[in-house]
């Protein structure tokens, strides 16, 4: 595929260049971003072309708004923090309306791209349609860099269809997002750790299915890992528990690599004020939910991936955002930030966790910006948004 540095080589002094970048990013209630780790993945790719002297015109969503423009889910307070990072003004767009003139290294955000629901449609016509807009508002001869890795594994408008109209070029981050989860894929440095968590086995089972064969060690935690304790004939009292997934499960367990809790954090309410107690995984009461691993099962978990050279983290392995259940995120997390392996956090609530847990973020050799996309990835399905891109090369 084509790459940034490709384009920057051919030149692009004055030239429109359409970004599709990733920057949705969690806010609270008064519309403060609380974790701006997309938007900072997002800025190199945008200063390379605005220093190069390029009209960068920048598209994104923000959430999944249903009825149209949404002032709720407007990227204004993105443009805001991007603009402060990047050092230069960001001027958002709305959606639907011509560009403002610009000039040589402006930067431009569209608002939510999603406002107009054709950018999800399942109808091609349809996304194609929208499309055609977008390169009509920054013209048939500008370049389309793909620089969105969370959003590559949709088949959406501002994704796959305008590359397939414009000039196609990876961003920075595409590239090297694919380029580590390659690595992975490919021949892994021995032992190989896969660690899994987040609420659902359902979520994850492709995932799993996909890495058993490869994997030295499967350690399980977060809410998913009690469906497999239930396959150990284990009660979870009040705990997640997908019920259609434990006869499978069982069969997973029966390849003697996956590894689960052998304490639990449990608490008789979800609540950040709820009584808690650590129980062995065989002493859950009735009433009682599971929303953490206990320290036995973090030492266990620390020597198994201590032992790793090559480890892949997707999913907290407790309720990390609530004080009391923290611990078992943050013990497996430091123990990867400790080891010398090749470590991939895979995006989503890991990358959010490393960020509010106050881990280093360098200490891990890479952190995905995309959960759902290097899960699909390590799948061996085909992501649309990388497929397009190497068909145009």
């Amino acid at each position: 595929m084509r790459t940034l540095d490709d384009l920057v080589a051919e030149g692009v002094q004055g030239r429109t260049v359409l970004v599709r970048s990733d920057l949705n990013v969690p806010l609270d209630d008064d519309r403060n971003i609380t974790d701006d780790g997309r938007i900072r993945a997002s800025v190199p790719t945008i200063q390379a072309l605005s220093g190069a002297g390029a009209q960068v015109v920048v598209t994104a969503h923000l959430g999944r708004p249903k009825n149209g423009p949404d002032e709720k889910l407007s990227l204004a307070p993105v443009a805001q923090r991007l603009g402060e990072l990047l050092g230069a003004p960001v001027r958002l767009v709305e959606l639907g309306t011509p560009l403002p003139s610009t000039a040589a290294g402006d930067i431009v955000l569209l608002d939510n791209i999603r406002f107009d629901a054709r950018e999800t449609s399942k109808d091609d016509a349809e996304r194609g349609a929208f499309a055609d807009e977008l390169v009509a508002l920054v013209g048939e001869d500008a370049a389309f860099v793909s620089d969105g890795f969370g959003v590559v594994h949709r088949k959406q408008a501002s994704v796959y269809d305008v590359a397939q109209r414009l000039d196609a070029y990876a961003g920075g981050l595409v590239l090297s997002e694919v380029e580590v989860l390659r690595t992975l894929t490919g021949s892994p440095e021995r032992p190989y750790a896969v660690v899994l968590g987040g609420s659902k086995v359902s979520d994850k089972l492709a995932v799993i299915e996909a890495l058993l064969p490869k994997v030295d060690t499967l350690l399980v935690g977060g809410g998913m890992c009690f469906t497999f304790l239930a396959a150990q004939g284990h009660g979870v009292g009040s705990s997640l528990l997908e019920s259609d997934q434990v006869d499978t499960c069982r069969t997973l367990l029966e390849s003697g690599k996956i590894v689960l809790p052998t304490d639990v954090v449990v608490a008789d309410a979800f609540s950040a004020d709820a009584n808690t107690k650590t129980v062995p995984v065989d002493g859950i009461d009735d009433g009682w939910m599971g929303l953490d691993i206990g320290p036995d099962s973090v030492r266990e978990f620390a020597a198994r991936i201590a032992d790793a050279k090559t480890i892949f983290w997707n999913g907290p392995m407790g309720v990390f955002e609530l004080a009391p259940f923290a611990e078992g995120t943050r013990g497996v997390a430091q123990a990867i930030a400790d080891g010398d392996a090749f470590s991939v956090v895979g995006g989503g609530d890991s990358a959010a966790a490393v960020r509010a847990l106050g881990i280093a973020e360098d200490a891990f050799s890479h952190i995905s910006t995309g959960g759902g996309a290097s899960l699909e990835f390590l799948e061996g399905a085909t992501l649309p948004g990388v497929a397009v891109l190497e068909e145009d090369a």
